[in-house]
């Protein structure tokens, strides 16, 4: 690592520790040749993934998005904050270990429906009708039967 003060590219690491979210390592480093200290972060590097949309553009993976769609589905419904993250984190970590810089929203939608499922039915419902488009009631009546099928299994 170059020292900010002499341009040196010695330098020994005295303390090394996680930041506080466990995203990054802390390093107190001293340069070898002027002895002044810094302090630098390590970060793993990501792969931006992009999300093919229903009508073909592309754009970044958001996960504020897909957290802002799970807190509407679950409006007034028994869900807290961290079981909202909990699904989030599991959608996005999914994503990642997909390991294609590229995601249909289809796949996305279908790993959040996964995770509300578990959390609270009548979210599910909210957030179905929503990312399938339900037109009439006989789609809500159809994802009612599933619901019970998979209930009584």
């Amino acid at each position: 690592m170059k020292c900010k003060f002499c341009d040196s590219l010695d330098s020994k690491v005295i303390d090394s520790r996680l930041n506080e979210n466990g995203t990054a390592v802390r390093r107190r480093r001293e340069c070898v040749k002027c002895g002044r200290r810094f302090t630098t972060f390590e970060e793993y590097e990501t792969i931006p993934v992009l999300v093919i949309k229903s009508d073909g553009s592309r754009q970044p993976f958001d996960r504020e998005k897909i957290k802002r769609g799970i807190i509407k589905a679950c409006e007034k419904r028994p869900v807290n904050i961290s079981q909202i993250e909990a699904v989030v984190d599991d959608v996005e970590r999914e994503v990642c270990n997909i390991l294609e810089q590229e995601v249909s929203t289809k796949k996305i939608g279908e790993l959040v429906m996964n995770g509300i499922k578990k959390l609270d039915q009548v979210a599910y419902i909210r957030f179905a009708s929503v990312y399938r488009q339900f037109t009439d009631i006989s789609n809500f009546i159809e994802l009612l039967e599933d619901i019970n099928k998979e209930k009584k299994k």
